[in-house]
């Protein structure tokens, strides 16, 4: 009830900004925090900077070494198509062999993460105040979303080559021509030859998006995620 009613304190505010009424409205939001009281202005910034604060530990750690390949939920697996490939080649006692494709995957993923942060950049600067409104009306992570919606395709586009480089890099493409050729020898079984870049890219991008909301959520409910006194004022006003 609290977050619903600073939701809309924040929504006639934005309405109304040409009005003078609108500092009186402020005024009232903000009168239990015994501080200036917190501009439309402020609102935007402070959500902008929620989520170049997002972007940033979120890619940050993806991008790092063992990224994603050391986290659960956000490591690459073998393909679907190829996790038959995978158990046979185990049973077989080529767990080594396969092993050294997941890291090498892993490893393109955690490599091409890096270019993300200038496309999330751009997308943060195009935020309008209908898009902030619908940020701040959402879940724990609208933002992140809006992000997906506004990046996705110019993310994929610019991870596509940077992954192909990179699985040719950490010789993930060699270790995967070889088990699948050792896989497609195998009498009797379904040859399989499954996109490996464009599995890559995708899972790349959801490991991406899910750290980034793991971000928005820590700034969203946790006071200490707040590091600058921008974000505590306006997310002060959504504890209440």
């Amino acid at each position: 009830m609290k977050q619903l009613s600073f939701l809309l304190s924040i929504a006639v505010i934005l309405t109304l900004s040409a009005c003078s009424a609108a500092q009186q409205i402020i005024k009232e939001v903000d009168k239990n925090m015994n501080n200036k009281p917190v501009t439309e202005n402020e609102v935007i910034m402070g959500l902008k900077q929620a989520l170049e604060f997002g972007i940033g530990n979120g890619a940050d750690m993806v991008s790092k070494a063992d990224g994603y390949f050391k986290n659960p939920k956000i490591k690459i697996p073998f393909p679907p198509e190829a996790q038959k490939v995978e158990k046979t080649l185990r049973d077989l006692g080529l767990g080594s062999e396969v092993d050294k494709v997941v890291l090498s995957l892993n490893r393109a993923a955690e490599d091409a993460a890096k270019s993300a942060k200038p496309i999330f950049v751009s997308a943060i600067k195009q935020m309008t105040i209908k898009d902030a409104m619908n940020i701040l009306k959402g879940n724990d992570n609208a933002a992140t979303e809006y992000l997906r919606k506004a990046t996705s395709n110019d993310l994929r586009t610019a991870f596509k080559p940077v992954i192909n480089k990179s699985l040719d890099k950490v010789a993930a493409t060699k270790y995967w021509d070889d088990v699948i050729k050792r896989y497609n020898q195998i009498p009797l079984v379904q040859k399989v030859n499954p996109d490996l870049n464009a599995f890559v890219t995708e899972k790349a991008l959801d490991g991406l998006f899910f750290m980034v909301a793991q971000e928005e959520s820590k700034i969203r409910k946790n006071p200490g995620a707040r590091i600058t006194e921008l974000l505590k004022r306006v997310f002060k006003l959504q504890d209440k």
